[in-house]
């Protein structure tokens, strides 16, 4: 069984070496320590969120410390190319649950999406309490998932903002009902086609419950976004961005062993 996971912050871990001691302090030390119930000896991973991963053993926890001895240091690269969910808000927060089960899946960023048809708005100071939220729930599925590194929660982003993101990205794929070409299709060929090298940015766009709308494509498509379509039934907006995640993983290899 793998071992829990706790982040410390970006950089934390920089200069530890195995053999040496670190302190996991604040909120994830009482964490580990009053609900995993961590005590010397056991196994544990530290993560700085940035892909540094310190594997080791604790030996000694308090309240509000647990201090680990350092047996190894990891660091995980990035995947080349990185996916990125574009999720439309959505009422009963199953928006948030779609960008939960994306982390755990190993979407790469988020960003949020004020779509037309989003009955759901972030507005004033409701805007930065949801951001922070996402970003709460986006850490939380990547310490269940064991991650070393924590999605970012970009800025949230109305259409004329995701249009310029579309222009930015490799490839940008909205998954649409009415699509003709499988998204499977898609991304084999855009795979066959590219050539360039270093990371590439692919953008997974998934609308809200009603659906994304003609106006809002038309405009992403003439940005260089293409439709695809992710199957025969129509998913939820909860479903269909962790979905894709899983196929566009499959195909370009992110799941395959090193």
């Amino acid at each position: 069984m793998s071992n829990p996971v706790f982040f410390s912050g970006a950089g934390s871990l920089d200069h530890m070496v195995p053999g040496a001691l670190f302190t996991l302090q604040g909120s994830e030390a009482r964490h580990a320590v009053t609900v995993k119930r961590l005590a010397p000896g056991e196994s544990v991973d530290i993560a700085d969120g940035a892909g540094k991963r310190l594997s080791g053993k604790v030996v000694a926890a308090s309240s509000s410390e647990l201090t680990v001895e350092c047996g190894e240091i990891a660091v995980e690269k990035r995947p080349d190319t990185r996916l990125v969910l574009v999720q439309a808000l959505a009422k009963g927060d199953r928006d948030e649950l779609a960008v939960e089960t994306a982390t755990e899946l190993g979407i790469d960023s988020v960003i949020p999406w004020q779509s037309e048809r989003s009955i759901v708005r972030w507005k004033g100071e409701r805007a930065a309490k949801a951001h922070a939220k996402w970003q709460s729930v986006v850490t939380a599925a990547a310490k269940q998932a064991r991650r070393a590194w924590i999605p970012e929660v970009r800025a949230a982003v109305e259409t004329s903002g995701l249009v310029a993101a579309v222009h930015a990205a490799d490839l940008a794929v909205i998954l649409h009902e009415d699509a003709v070409r499988p998204f499977r299709s898609v991304l084999e060929a855009w795979q066959a086609a590219e050539a360039s090298p270093g990371p590439r940015e692919i953008l997974l766009i998934v609308g809200p419950e009603g659906g994304i709308s003609p106006r809002e494509v038309t405009k992403l498509c003439g940005a260089g976004a293409v439709t695809a379509l992710l199957g025969h039934h129509v998913l939820r907006s909860s479903t269909a961005g962790p979905a894709a995640v899983v196929l566009a993983s499959d195909v370009l290899g992110r799941w395959s062993a090193p």
